[in-house]
């Protein structure tokens, strides 16, 4: 029987929004994905380019002082990198180094400077690095010369509609059934009932998108993909959680009605796309 609490929990205030973000963002993100590459990279460089600014907010919240247009720019140039390819990922990424290392060295207070050098870096792989993995899904199909351009949208849509099923299936059965905590030292409203129902929600999302979407992925392997991009996506979820408690905040900012900032939306992605895009690589 539901619990008093759970049922507070469960207003039309709190849900509304939230659904409301996922039923116009994951549509659109498909939509962008399939109209072509240089849109979709535009629109990936924008949630990179504010998703870094949150990050390294976030980090100066913390008491750290990170290069942060040199850490969005750098991000940025990443997204840039995979859509073009042009130029090698270990000139940009050594470039990126000595520049941020170079800079430090004019700042006048030198206290902490590798702590300062470290974040801004770390903002760079957590954030441009792996949030380019979306570019990277959506070019897969040319990566492998396959003709039908427009496949890479619907590998997108399948990190997508993964990723978000197994976080609102962990949210509803979390608040109607949740009892045991999760991990309370870092997310104490995160239960293992929850986990469990969005790694459900996640599998069966995964199965029914590859029946309709995918023919080259059989529904088991669509199943076994949305449990495994459920696991990453909770671990992507709970590394933010982390980060953000570190920080004393509780949302990195107030951009999406009922999610906060664009980080804590996409915190989960950062993690299921990369999955999703080498597994689709060497595997599928």
């Amino acid at each position: 029987m539901t619990n008093n609490s759970s049922v507070e929990r469960f207003k039309k205030a709190d849900i509304i929004p939230r659904l409301a973000v996922i039923l116009v963002g994951l549509p659109l993100l498909v939509f962008v994905a399939d109209w072509g590459k240089l849109p979709f990279m535009a629109v990936v460089s924008i949630l990179v380019l504010l998703g870094s600014r949150e990050f390294y907010l976030m980090m100066e919240a913390k008491g750290y002082r990170p290069y942060k247009i040199i850490g969005m720019l750098c991000s940025v140039l990443i997204c840039w990198y995979v859509y073009h390819g042009s130029v090698t990922l270990s000139l940009l990424l050594t470039m990126t180094m000595i520049l941020i290392m170079t800079a430090e060295l004019f700042r006048r207070d030198p206290a902490h400077s590798l702590a300062h050098i470290a974040v801004t870096l770390f903002g760079v792989l957590y954030v441009g690095w792996l949030g380019s993995h979306l570019i990277l899904l959506r070019q897969l199909p040319i990566e492998l010369g396959q003709i039908d351009y427009s496949a890479g949208a619907t590998m997108v849509g399948l990190a997508a509609v993964v990723t978000w099923a197994c976080d609102r299936g962990a949210y509803l059965f979390g608040i109607s059934l949740g009892k045991k905590p999760l991990l309370p030292r870092i997310s104490p409203k995160k239960t293992v009932e929850g986990g469990i129902g969005g790694l459900f929600s996640a599998a069966v999302v995964g199965a029914v998108y590859c029946i309709f979407f995918i023919d080259s992925v059989s529904p088991i392997e669509g199943g076994l993909l949305g449990l495994a991009g459920g696991v990453l996506g909770q671990v992507g979820d709970m590394v933010e959680s982390l980060l953000k408690r570190d920080a004393g905040l509780k949302d990195t900012a107030h951009i999406l009605p009922g999610h906060g900032g664009i980080l804590d939306r996409f915190d989960s992605l950062l993690f299921t796309a990369p999955f999703f895009y080498y597994y689709l690589h060497y595997f599928a």
